[in-house]
């Protein structure tokens, strides 16, 4: 017999942040780890091109500052849904407070990124 008043889930909030986040991690850090930690420091850029002010001056901007928050916000909450999943799969069944703790621990580096950026 069909429940005609299913519970609600909270899975489909976790759920897209975590496919966010991988896909962010999967599409965008590379290609940030290849311009900026490769390809800047052989030269292929001219060095003039990317110096600190700036640097500062994008990651003061607001597509600079979402760039920054997103980078580390929405990998966070995939590596907290791994691991409260991955938890799971190992047997460690922590239940209610390891959920709690996984997605606070990413909601607080959320809130961190976001604070980092505004005091730029």
């Amino acid at each position: 017999m069909i429940n005609p008043n299913p519970r609600r889930s909270d899975e489909p909030i976790w759920w897209s942040l975590f496919g966010a986040g991988g896909t962010w991690f999967a599409m965008i850090t590379p290609v940030t780890i290849l311009v900026l930690g490769i390809l800047m420091p052989l030269g292929v850029f001219d060095i003039g091109t990317f110096n600190f002010i700036r640097a500062h001056m994008f990651a003061s901007s607001f597509i600079g500052g979402l760039f920054i928050i997103a980078s580390i916000a929405l990998p966070m909450w995939h590596a907290m849904h791994r691991v409260h999943h991955g938890m799971h799969d190992l047997k460690f069944h922590t239940g209610i407070l390891g959920k709690i703790t996984c997605y606070a621990f990413a909601a607080i580096m959320t809130v961190l990124a976001i604070a980092y950026v505004f005091l730029l």
